[in-house]
């Protein structure tokens, strides 16, 4: 199973979940925030500790 990762909408400022796959290393995809409907850039990776880094952004900061 996926795990649901918590993000804040960078355009409508609400929090929605996204299940990212941790196991794909680092990553990048677009996913219409469920609020606004407005596409959020995601950025997945790892970072040295091994936890999952999951950053959020508008497609202009991306």
């Amino acid at each position: 199973m996926l795990p649901g990762v918590d993000i804040q909408c960078p355009y409508c400022g609400e929090y929605i979940t996204v299940f990212v796959d941790d196991s794909a290393g680092e990553q990048r995809y677009i996913e219409d925030c469920q609020v606004c409907c407005r596409p959020i850039v995601i950025d997945v990776g790892i970072d040295a500790d091994g936890d999952l880094v999951v950053r959020a952004s508008s497609e202009n900061d991306a």
